[in-house]
């Protein structure tokens, strides 16, 4: 069975990294966990960190987090939905939120467990995923910070989730304008300018982020180590803390082109030949044992350069094996680097064992 493997030590040392460099800049944060989809595993080794901030999307994740340490603080990082009010302010310290109504519902909910619920205020920055409107926030404020049981840490905005949009320098420089209009209309602190994701990483370490921007929501560059305005890692920063491995159950030498009539694949697509291709050339191919149902093969890339990808089925990945000086044999296992909606789908497969090196 294909297994994934976080690396404890390399997870230690992009930890010990990251948080360095933020308390150095006297910047709070804290880690995005929703790629680990509630893995216990995973999260115990997240815990073990010291990390005292988590983030998710996801309820049931935020419960087994409090489950396996109470005294950290959880954020429920999108907008919630009504159906889920009582189970956010009992599992969430802080969420994002962009509607009255909800921030009303949330005072109502906290009342009765008698609780201050934190909550971040969203704002649109051009990314056009959730956000209240910049020309509406002032408005937006005045309507919820006099409700009760709600505490308002801060204010606080996502880009490069849906349209790409980055999170300049201007951008950071906009937020925190917001800051100011709000302290001085209502004569109050906004604690949280929680302006920086993994995204926004490097414009802070070239010291170009706005200093009132002093809360960072961090995933990716944490696992992944990537410089998300050039693709790169990170100096000082490890890419590879997560490897899938997968064995060979296959090894034949095979057609390069496929033989008949054809029609779609299982995924809806249909193979095009090209045009005068020699139909007696042969790769050696190589069938590994994870397919569609546990993971997109365009997020992988094989530790073995001259490995080639050619595709998955719902259950199983073949590659063409032809130009690798190793001998490969059926039972040996094939690694895999990881980009990070890969390492989603396998976290999110029950079908792909988790272990920790």
């Amino acid at each position: 069975m294909a297994f994934l493997k976080l690396y404890k030590q390399k997870l230690q040392e992009n930890y010990i990294f990251l948080d360095t460099i933020f308390k150095e800049r006297n910047i709070q944060w804290g880690v995005v966990t929703k790629l680990l989809c509630g893995n216990t595993i995973y999260l115990k080794e997240i815990i073990a960190l010291g990390v005292t901030e988590m983030h998710d999307s996801r309820i049931s994740n935020l419960k087994k987090i409090k489950k396996l340490n109470p005294s950290i603080q959880t954020v429920y990082i999108k907008p919630p939905s009504k159906r889920n009010i009582e189970s956010i302010v009992k599992f969430a310290d802080v969420s994002f939120n962009t509607e009255i109504y909800t921030i009303q519902m949330i005072s109502k909910e906290a009342k009765k467990q008698n609780k201050t619920h934190g909550i971040i205020i969203m704002i649109e920055m051009g990314d056009l995923r959730e956000g209240v409107l910049g020309e509406e926030l002032l408005s937006f404020y005045e309507q919820v910070f006099s409700l009760p049981h709600i505490e308002i840490r801060g204010i606080g905005t996502n880009l490069n989730c849906l349209s790409g949009v980055m999170p300049t320098q201007d951008k950071l420089i906009q937020l925190s304008l917001y800051k100011q209009l709000i302290e001085a209309k209502f004569n109050v602190t906004i604690p949280w300018v929680s302006g920086g994701t993994s995204v926004a990483v490097p414009l802070m370490l070239k010291n170009a982020r706005p200093m009132a921007v002093n809360h960072f929501r961090i995933g990716e560059a944490l696992f992944f180590g990537k410089d998300l305005f050039t693709n790169e890692t990170i100096t000082g920063l490890h890419n590879d803390v997560f490897m899938l491995y997968a064995e060979i159950i296959e090894i034949t030498e095979k057609a390069n082109n496929p033989v008949g009539e054809l029609g779609e694949n299982v995924a809806g697509n249909t193979y095009e030949m090209a045009e005068n291709v020699d139909l007696s050339e042969t790769s050696l191919r190589a069938i590994l044992d994870f397919g569609l149902l546990d993971m997109q093969p365009q997020y992988l890339s094989p530790i073995d350069e001259t490995i080639a990808i050619i595709d998955s089925s719902s259950d199983m990945t073949v590659i063409d094996i032809t130009s690798s000086t190793k001998n490969y044999k059926v039972g040996d296992v094939v690694a895999f680097k990881l980009q990070y909606m890969g390492a989603l789908y396998l976290l999110n497969s029950d079908y792909i064992e988790k272990i920790v090196e």
